[in-house]
């Protein structure tokens, strides 16, 4: 993933050099978008034809952290167009974009297709 969104910046640095407490999300949500978002949000979400967004677990290392097993959405029942990049959030509507980045090859969505991200290909590095 490319960058973690201005919403998390802020509560990263406030937590750790204002010594206002965050809470880290229990369960983390991952979107599909045909427009990819920015650091402030945006973009376009992927919607209708049977598309929610799908949980994913973590693991850390160093300052590496990866999806520790597959992340497969529905079959979609209906064209969700061409995905270009994902999302990190931490509610499964509407919430906080966390984290956001580029696919290395969009990927075009028509109805009977699955989309899938293998267990150890969403990446999200501190540099």
């Amino acid at each position: 993933m490319s960058s973690f969104s201005d919403y998390l910046e802020n509560k990263v640095l406030a937590h750790v050099f204002g010594g206002t407490a965050y809470t880290a999300p229990a369960t983390l949500y991952i979107a599909l978008y045909t427009v990819a978002p920015t650091d402030t949000g945006g973009g376009t979400e992927v919607s209708g034809g049977s598309y929610a967004r799908q949980t994913c677990a973590f693991t850390v290392s160093g300052n590496l952290a990866t999806n520790t097993s597959a992340v497969e959405w529905p079959v979609a029942t209906g064209t969700w167009g061409t995905v270009v990049a994902v999302g990190v959030f931490d509610a499964l509507t509407s919430g906080n974009l966390l984290a956001y980045g580029n696919l290395a090859s969009s990927k075009t969505i028509s109805s009977g297709d699955v989309f899938r991200i293998p267990t150890g290909d969403l990446d999200i590095t501190l540099t």
